[in-house]
């Protein structure tokens, strides 16, 4: 059975869409999903399930969040292979002094394209590194997201999707869960 790890957008973010984990780990649970675990209050869940169209899924999750919650966030979906490939193109990861929680992947809902690979390479930028991946933007913030200058507006616009970050300790232990559920297939 497939593990799939799912991010949510926007969830338990300055007091806005509160959802206790154990909550959405039940609501998991509902919805048929087996082995499901959670990871901090960021709305990460790792689970396993027979079902492949990833798109179909998120809305599946979605729509349950709405009816449960009351709340509607973004649901981004990758698999085990999509989190490993992530942290296999990760462009600071042999660089000297990056520090992990500085370093955040912003998971898109859509591939990007050469041209908005390009604007995006082109916002000036200068305590940030942004690098676009494929459905992916690699952030690095010297001073730390909190501080960050990054037009997020004008990002979302090239993007031409809304995306939600992870730092890199999530991004890893995420992808750490991910495999440990699959092995014990």
């Amino acid at each position: 059975m497939p593990v799939v790890i799912s991010l949510l957008r926007a969830v338990n973010v300055g007091g806005h869409a509160v959802i206790k984990m154990a909550d959405l780990r039940a609501l998991f649970e509902s919805l048929k999903f087996k082995d499901v675990q959670t990871y901090v209050q960021s709305g990460n869940v790792v689970f396993q399930t027979d079902e492949k169209d990833l798109e179909k899924l998120a809305l599946k999750i979605q729509g349950a969040i709405a009816r449960k919650f009351g709340v509607t966030p973004g649901v981004i979906l990758r698999t085990t292979a999509e989190m490993r490939d992530v942290a296999k193109r990760n462009p600071f990861a042999n660089r000297k002094g990056i520090e992990a929680n500085k370093l955040h992947v912003s998971f898109l809902g859509a591939k990007l394209g050469p041209a908005a690979c390009d604007q995006l390479l082109a916002i000036p930028l200068t305590a940030e590194e942004l690098i676009p991946g494929s459905r992916e933007l690699f952030i690095y913030c010297s001073n730390g997201m909190g501080q960050s200058k990054i037009p997020w507006a004008k990002v979302d616009k090239i993007c031409g999707t809304r995306g939600t970050a992870r730092n890199w300790n999530s991004v890893s232990k995420l992808l750490e869960m991910a495999e440990a559920l699959e092995s014990t297939k």
